[in-house]
């Protein structure tokens, strides 16, 4: 799916465009890796990583959604940057400090320093996104060859999250949690090789929205620190109350600086189109109930059940392991009856899947759980390619890249919020299973409602699919 502006290389000979758009899906797909597996491979290393530095479930909280959260709330401003330093650039120097926040993270002392390196993970991946696209956009400017080189690139994604969960319990169970963050390191050395042999990026002149982009880092890290923080401590505390006031004035902030700019990041007319609102609305959902219930059944199933984080990961490979399956089914379906039907249907199996997670009690035998996970995975496989066609169809084409880019925010910002309410959900609850059971029970009724919002639509002409989710 499109994250941001394309880009257009600087111009060169036909073979040297040939002989470099190897290295530049190479490394491309590298990046694109790199930053869909640091999403979820912290998740199965939480217990861990709590026990070895001494903290709690909103510190583990912050693990996960230091990243997420300023890939989110970036994800916007990338594209423009990107233009406006070359897609090359832009990528190197991603992926640069991507490996430098990479060990700092493995090299954390404490938590603060771990959260931090987070954070600065997050930025990276977030300025990596676009660029990556925009890089094989340069490499091959044979539209059909482009066609082919996105459809690899977009492995690279797929492949991380399913071994996110999967590499991140095999590593923490033998070489211990550090090392989730020091597999970066080889991989992103080899994207930098392979970016040395791509040719120079054309830079292009983009004006970057700075308060849009203040107000929204604010808005969504107030938001996010007022609900994890009030899970813990209470949502009476002045520092909560503070930071949620502060989340309030900085989206109101944002919403005027995005209606009055003269270059707003996020161009509200979008949001006037029926189809581009219940897109948007989707997308959060599908990722919230995805990564908060990755991070909800990672504790439970080491917490509760004392699995080895190994066996905790190996749990979530039938949940992942027919996605790109699914994938394919979507875009068949949707060639034939239209986006609306794949795209409701995926909703109502994941709604399905997290109501039968309800039954998960303290002696539900761990295979049945791992059975159970799995229509919450297809039902986003079947669903995020559908969405993304239908968004895509439904701005005009020299908006395609900013949807694109909106529509991953909101899905970031919606694993976000699910990680922050679903530990204030367990910290708050008198037992660990009762809290895991109100967060299934909202990510359920939300995924309904989505579901039902999307039957709302006008049945849509049929269309071709993108196959990533």
């Amino acid at each position: 799916m499109v994250t941001g502006p394309p880009t257009t290389g600087t111009p060169s000979p036909p073979t040297a465009v040939r002989s470099g758009s190897t290295a530049v899906l190479g490394a491309a797909l590298l990046g694109f890796f790199l930053i869909s597996l640091d999403a979820l491979i912290v998740t199965v290393a939480l217990p861990d990583i709590g026990h070895n530095l001494d903290v709690g479930m909103s510190g583990l909280q912050w693990v996960v959604d230091g990243y997420t959260l300023m890939f989110a709330a970036l994800m916007l401003s990338a594209g423009a940057l990107s233009d406006r330093v070359g897609a090359k650039q832009a990528f190197g120097a991603g992926l640069v400090l991507f490996t430098m926040a990479s060990m700092a993270c493995g090299l954390a002392p404490g938590l603060a320093v771990l959260v931090t390196a987070r954070l600065v993970q997050g930025a990276a991946a977030a300025v990596m996104m676009p660029a990556s696209l925009s890089l094989v956009r340069q490499g091959y400017p044979d539209q059909a060859e482009r066609a082919r080189a996105i459809a690899v690139w977009t492995v690279g994604g797929a492949v991380a999250v399913a071994a996110g969960p999967i590499v991140g319990g095999a590593l923490t169970a033998t070489a211990g949690w550090r090392w989730i963050f020091y597999v970066n390191l080889p991989a992103a050395v080899l994207a930098l090789a392979l970016l040395t042999r791509v040719p120079e990026s054309r830079r292009l002149p983009s004006r970057l929205d700075w308060l849009g982009q203040v107000t929204a880092v604010l808005a969504m890290g107030g938001l996010t620190y007022g609900v994890i923080e009030g899970g813990a401590q209470g949502f009476g505390r002045t520092g909560v109350v503070v930071s949620l006031a502060v989340a309030v004035a900085a989206a109101v902030g944002f919403l005027v600086a995005q209606a009055r700019g003269s270059h707003p990041m996020l161009p509200l007319p979008l949001f006037r189109t029926r189809v581009v609102a219940v897109s948007l609305v989707v997308g959060f959902m599908l990722n919230a109930a995805y990564y908060g219930g990755v991070f909800d059944f990672s504790l439970y199933l080491q917490q509760e059940r004392g699995q080895t984080a190994l066996h905790a990961g190996l749990m979530f490979i039938p949940m992942t392991a027919l996605v790109a399956v699914v994938n394919l089914a979507s875009a068949r379906l949707a060639a034939r009856y239209g986006p609306r039907v794949p795209m409701a249907a995926g909703q109502l199996v994941g709604t399905a899947g997290l109501l039968s997670l309800l039954t998960v009690g303290t002696h539900t035998p761990v295979w049945v759980v791992a059975v159970l996970m799995v229509p919450v995975g297809l039902g986003g496989a079947l669903a995020v390619p559908a969405l993304t066609a239908m968004l895509l169809d439904a701005v005009p084409a020299d908006r395609a890249g900013t949807a694109g880019a909106v529509l991953n925010t909101a899905r970031q910002v919606g694993g976000a919020i699910a990680v922050a309410v679903f530990g204030a959900l367990l910290a708050g609850a008198d037992s660990f299973l009762r809290g895991m059971h109100w967060s299934m029970l909202l990510a359920a009724a939300g995924l309904l409602a989505t579901a039902g919002a999307t039957l709302t639509l006008r049945r849509s002409r049929r269309a071709d699919v993108p196959t990533a989710a």
